[in-house]
C-alpha cells in the first residue's frame, strides 16, 4: 500500500495504486450548483478535490476516463457532464505576496496570464482562435480567452484553489499594519481582486465560465469583495459535504488492520493504533446535526506512512506541516477576549457556544476591536480548524470544541508563550517539569509555579483564580505528547482525574513514570489570610492549615481511587501520584501519594 502524503494529483493517485478514500460519489451532488465556495482548514485535502473535478470534467481526458475513474463510484454511474469542459485552474498560493500593493498586483497578473498560456498550450488541438495575453492587464487576457472559447463547442470550468491566500498571508504574516493596508488596496473599491471577481461573475452570467469551484480556508475575501462576486453558494456547512474531505473511522481502521498484518504484529495492536489516532487526529465536524466526526487526512497519511516504514508510531504525532496554524492562535491571543477563550479551552470538554457560525466576515472585522466579539472569534477559530462543531445546546445554540490532542497541543504552546513570553523562563519551567516524570520529583516544578508562574497570573489580574488557574500552569509546563497521552480531566469510573500522563504504548520501554495529579485550590479568603501572611508561612505551617489538610485528605482519596481504575484500564503502569494544592496566587504545596 502506497500513501499519497503531499500528493494532490488525482490522476496519479487513481492510476498508480495509491491509497484513496473514494469521494467521487459526491460529484452528482456538486453538479446541482454552478458556482460554489468550499472551505476547509489547511491540509485537509481541498486541492485533491479540485484535481478530482479537473480530471472528471476535462474534455482532453475523455479517452482516459475508464483508466482514472473506472474503479471508482462515479465511473460506474457517470453523469452526462463528464469530460465536457475546458479546465482553467488558478492557484493563488503560488502568487508572491511580498512587496507593495503594486508588486502583488503584478504577481497576480503574472500568475493568471501564466495559467492562460498553459491553458492554450494544453488545448492546442482544439482550434481555439488567437488569444491575446496582455502582460499589463490579466482582465484583458481573460476577456480575450472568453471571446475565443465562444467559437468552440466547450465552455470553461474555472477552478480556484486557495482563493484567500492573500488574506491569510498578509493578515497573519505581519505584526504591523502594512499587510492590512496592502490587502485593503487589492480588495476594496476598485482593487484588483474585486475587479477580477467581477470579470469572473460577468463571464459566468455569460455562460463561458459555465461552472466555478472555489476553495479556501476562510470566507474573508468573498465577504470583502461583496458585489464583486455574490453568486457563489456556500456549500461548506452542508451535511452532504461534511466528508468531502477527511477520513471516516471505518476507513482508518481498514488501513490500520492491513498495516498491522503486513508488519506481522499482534491483533491487539489494531485497537492500540486506532485509539491513538482517534485521540490525536479525530474530532472534526463541519455540519450541524451530524454525528460523524472525521480524521484529518494529512495527519492520517503522515501516521500511515511512518507506520508502514517502521512498523511503529511516529515519534511526533503532530506533523510539522500543520504547526503553522499556531499563527491563528497568536492572532487570537492578542485580543483581550481571545486570551480568555484560549485559557478556557484548556479545560477538558469545555465548549464555546454561539448563535451561529458567521458564513462571511471581512477584513474590517479582523482589524476593528469593536467587531471582535465572541461570534467572530469562535467563527475565526472554526474556519482555521482549531475549533470544530460539537452539536447543539438545549436552547439550540451551536457548540464548538477543540477537535483533538494535536490541536490541544497548539493551544498549550500558545498559552505557555502568552503567559511566559521569555524563552529562557519557558525552558526553566520545562526542565523543572521533566523532573516530575523522570525522577518523580515535584519540588522543582512546585517552586517554579509558585515563584515564577503565579506572578504572571497576579500581574495579568485575571478575573478568575481557581483550580483551573493552577491546572493551566502545570499543564502548559508538563505537556509532552511525544512521550505521553496527555489528558486533562480524564474520565475514570464516571469521575474526572485532573491530569493524567499515560506513557504512549510505543514508548513504554523508556525509564519514565506515568503521572496522575489532583489539583486543589484554596482562596486566601477561605484560609482567612492576606497575601503577605501566606507568603510568610513556613512549609510546615502551610501544610498544617486546616483547609490545606482537608484538601490533601480529599486529594489522597481521589488519586488512590483513580489509580486503581487506571491500572485496571491500562495495566503495568509506573504511576506517580500527586496532590497539588495552591493557596491563592501565593503558595503551592504538594504531597506524593504512595
Amino acid at each position: 500500500m502506497k500513501f499519497p502524503y503531499g500528493i494532490s494529483d488525482f490522476k496519479a493517485i487513481a492510476t498508480q495504486s495509491y491509497f484513496y478514500c473514494d469521494r467521487t460519489d459526491k460529484i452528482p451532488l456538486l453538479e446541482e450548483t454552478k458556482s460554489q465556495l468550499f472551505i476547509r482548514p489547511r491540509r485537509f485535502g481541498k486541492s485533491l478535490v479540485l484535481s478530482m473535478l479537473e480530471n472528471y470534467y476535462d474534455v482532453a481526458k475523455a479517452d482516459e476516463f475508464e483508466e482514472i475513474f473506472g474503479h471508482l463510484a462515479i465511473g460506474k454511474n457517470p453523469t452526462p457532464l463528464k469530460n465536457s469542459y475546458f479546465i482553467l485552474r488558478w492557484d493563488f498560493s503560488c502568487v508572491d505576496t511580498t512587496g507593495n500593493a503594486e508588486d502583488l498586483k503584478r504577481a497576480l497578473f503574472d500568475h493568471i496570464n501564466f495559467c492562460i498560456k498553459g491553458f492554450l498550450l494544453y488545448y492546442r488541438d482544439y482550434n481555439i482562435p488567437g488569444v491575446e495575453v496582455d502582460r499589463d492587464n490579466c482582465i484583458n487576457s481573460i476577456n480575450s480567452l472568453i471571446s475565443s472559447v465562444r467559437m468552440t463547442p466547450y465552455p470553461i470550468y474555472l477552478l480556484i484553489d486557495e482563493y484567500d491566500n492573500f488574506a491569510n498571508t498578509l493578515m497573519m504574516g505581519e505584526a504591523s499594519s502594512t499587510g492590512k493596508k496592502r490587502y485593503e488596496k487589492i480588495v476594496h473599491d476598485e482593487g484588483i481582486l474585486r475587479t477580477l471577481f467581477k470579470a469572473i461573475k460577468s463571464s459566468t452570467s455569460g455562460s463561458m465560465f459555465d461552472r466555478v469551484f472555489i476553495t479556501g480556508v476562510s470566507p474573508i475575501v468573498l465577504s470583502d469583495i461583496t458585489s464583486g462576486y455574490n453568486i457563489a453558494e456556500n456549500i461548506y456547512l452542508k451535511p452532504g459535504f461534511n466528508d468531502l474531505c477527511g477520513f471516516r473511522e471505518n476507513e482508518v481502521r481498514d488501513v490500520i488492520e492491513q498495516l498491522v498484518t503486513e508488519c506481522d504484529l499482534g491483533s491487539e495492536k489494531i485497537d492500540d493504533a486506532l485509539n491513538l489516532m482517534k485521540t490525536y487526529y479525530n474530532g472534526y465536524l463541519f455540519a450541524v446535526g451530524l454525528n460523524e466526526y472525521l480524521y484529518n487526512p494529512t495527519l492520517c497519511l503522515y501516521f500511515f506512512k511512518q507506520f508502514k516504514e517502521s512498523c511503529n508510531y511516529p515519534r511526533k504525532m503532530l506533523d510539522s506541516n500543520l504547526a503553522v496554524d499556531e499563527s491563528k492562535l497568536e492572532y487570537i491571543a492578542e485580543i483581550p477576549l481571545g486570551r480568555e477563550i484560549l485559557l478556557s479551552l484548556m479545560q477538558k470538554d469545555y465548549y464555546l457556544t454561539v448563535e451561529d457560525i458567521s458564513d462571511r466576515f471581512g477584513i474590517r472585522e479582523m482589524i476593528s476591536e469593536n467587531s471582535k466579539n465572541n461570534v467572530f472569534l469562535v467563527s475565526f477559530l472554526y474556519y482555521f480548524g482549531v475549533l470544530t462543531l460539537a452539536g447543539e445546546t438545549d436552547d439550540l445554540k451551536i457548540k464548538l470544541k477543540v477537535p483533538n490532542l494535536v490541536i490541544q497541543s497548539l493551544y498549550v504552546e500558545r498559552v505557555q508563550k502568552m503567559l511566559l513570553p521569555d524563552p529562557g523562563t519557558r525552558d526553566e519551567g520545562r526542565l523543572a517539569a521533566e523532573k516530575v516524570y523522570q525522577k518523580g520529583d515535584m519540588e522543582p516544578l512546585r517552586d517554579f509555579v509558585e515563584n515564577r508562574y503565579f506572578m504572571v497570573f497576579k500581574n495579568r489580574d485575571y478575573r478568575w483564580a481557581n483550580e483551573l488557574t493552577l491546572k493551566t500552569a502545570f499543564l502548559t509546563l508538563l505537556y509532552n505528547d511525544i512521550i505521553f497521552i496527555m489528558d486533562s480531566e480524564t474520565e475514570i469510573s464516571r469521575k474526572y482525574a485532573d491530569l493524567t500522563m499515560i506513557i504512549r504504548p510505543d514508548k513504554r520501554y523508556g525509564k519514565v513514570f506515568d503521572v496522575l495529579i489532583e489539583f486543589k485550590f484554596i482562596s486566601l479568603k477561605e484560609a482567612g489570610l492576606t497575601g503577605a501572611e501566606a507568603k510568610q508561612l513556613t512549609v510546615n505551617k502551610l501544610h498544617n492549615l486546616p483547609q490545606i489538610k482537608k484538601a490533601f485528605t480529599e486529594g489522597r482519596q481521589q488519586v488512590t481511587r483513580y489509580a486503581k481504575s487506571l491500572d485496571n484500564k491500562y495495566g503495568n503502569l509506573r504511576l506517580k501520584k500527586f496532590v497539588v494544592t495552591a493557596l491563592g496566587f501565593e503558595r503551592v504545596c504538594f504531597e506524593t501519594v504512595d
